[in-house]
């Protein structure tokens, strides 16, 4: 166990402590603020504070984790090794020259997301507005990377020191937000839809759509045997999130009482784990999510336990909250709809810290790297794509975290993407754990 003395064991404190030693590094950690304590300990210790108290292992600190609240914090970005990082300190015996406990804590807590900013047109927090695309590490795992050279630095000091090693692993998300592209959609839907594709001069996708009416092609859209089919072959933690609101401008899936969409539902809930991907307006309307909660629970015949918001639109902090009051245990939200790379800076599911409360909260958050939900045209090929997976997949492998892709199940049909993601999905599912 390692022992780490502070001026003050707040709850910010205990929180990152335990995420960068415990989580990532695998090393169980104590704290203290008591100097006696901390003397009579004989094993491996540190201290953390504005000032060592002797010849110690030392760690320089800067307020933020002391503070309550929100306040405005000075952030300055610097090159450091092979990585970026801020809240530099200056004490000539600290072993690292930044307070990384703190910059994670900014990172995981999505600190900046609580600030002023510019939203999007959907009242998103943009990427462009963080710091990490705008000094260029969003593509990197920083808060692993500065764990990892935490560890390096504590092996020095105490090389008998054993953590507990953790695998590189796979999670790919399936994101359903229409479980059909032309079944169930109803007489008005379908003849209304026929209308536009011809007045479009799609002749092919009116083809297809009542085709697919006439019982005589498979839904395009319907891939999920595809999806069981990875699963039975090769097992891995894939989750599949369905959206089940009601038909809005921006939830267009059909009913969820229609039987054929809940045996869909049912039948990838017997292979794979299900959950629940939030309407847009389910997101910050409790009534609205604990009311798609119940659908899918009674799909499901168990509890919920995961959960996406629609278009990644994670208003801080009530979204959370709101998962947190239904009893939701875990989150896929947390990344950017139009850029890839890691949004709280890392590569290691942690627990969400709300900042309005000051308290550390039981949802856990997944933060993935990459996403394409298909709603628009890609015109990226298949080398591009592989190169940017494996690029990630390096990355994450060196500090044998998670790497979590989410795809939606539209990307997979013949009717807007090209063909090849299928094949994609498919490399990133037979890729062995490191």
């Amino acid at each position: 166990m390692l022992l780490v003395h502070t001026q003050k064991v707040t709850p910010r404190v205990s929180y990152t402590f335990k995420q960068i030693c415990k989580r990532i590094l695998g090393l169980d950690v104590d704290l203290t603020s008591k100097i006696e304590t901390f003397i009579a300990h004989d094993g491996p210790k540190f201290s953390y504070g504005k000032q060592p108290l002797g010849k110690e292992l030392y760690f320089q600190s800067v307020d933020l984790l002391f503070e309550h609240g929100l306040n405005d914090v000075d952030v300055q970005v610097s090159k450091w090794e092979d990585t970026m990082c801020f809240f530099d300190v200056k004490h000539e015996i600290s072993a690292l020259p930044y307070d990384i406990f703190a910059a994670s804590f900014y990172l995981l807590t999505r600190y900046e997301e609580y600030l002023p900013h510019v939203k999007d047109a959907m009242g998103r927090f943009p990427a462009t507005e963080s710091i990490a695309c705008q000094y260029g590490f969003l593509q990197d795992p920083v808060v692993d990377i500065w764990a990892f050279k935490f560890m390096k630095i504590i092996l020095e000091k105490y090389p008998n020191l054993e953590f507990e090693q953790r695998k590189f692993s796979i999670m790919p998300i399936l994101a359903v937000s229409e479980t059909f592209a032309y079944k169930n959609k109803g007489i008005l839907r379908s003849i209304g839809g026929g209308i536009r594709d011809l007045w479009n001069l799609k002749l092919d996708e009116f083809t297809d759509r009542f085709r697919t009416l006439l019982g005589l092609k498979k839904d395009p859209y319907d891939i999920f045997d595809f999806v069981i089919d990875l699963q039975k072959n090769k097992k891995r933690k894939a989750k599949v999130l369905f959206g089940i609101g009601d038909y809005s401008n921006y939830e267009k899936n059909i009913g969820y009482n229609k039987p054929q969409h809940r045996t869909v539902i049912k039948h990838i809930g017997d292979y794979v784990d299900v959950g629940l991907k939030a309407s847009y307006e389910a997101v910050c309307e409790l009534t609205v999510l604990k009311k798609e909660k119940e659908r899918i629970e009674s799909i499901l015949n168990r509890k919920l336990k995961y959960s996406m918001c629609s278009f990644f639109k994670i208003k801080l902090p009530e979204a959370y909250r709101n998962f947190i009051e239904l009893e939701v245990g875990e989150d896929y939200s947390m990344g950017y709809s139009e850029n890839s790379g890691f949004r709280a800076g890392t590569c290691t599911p942690f627990m969400f810290y709300d900042l309005d409360y000051e308290v550390q909260t039981p949802l856990v958050v997944y933060s993935f790297c990459f996403s394409n939900l298909g709603q628009r045209e890609d015109k990226s090929t298949e080398e591009e794509v592989r190169s940017e997976l494996n690029a990630y997949m390096d990355r994450i492998k060196e500090v044998k975290g998670t790497f979590i892709p989410v795809f939606g199940n539209t990307l997979f049909s013949d009717i807007y993407h090209q063909s090849f993601w299928k094949s994609i999905f498919k490399f990133i599912w037979d890729i062995d754990n490191g």
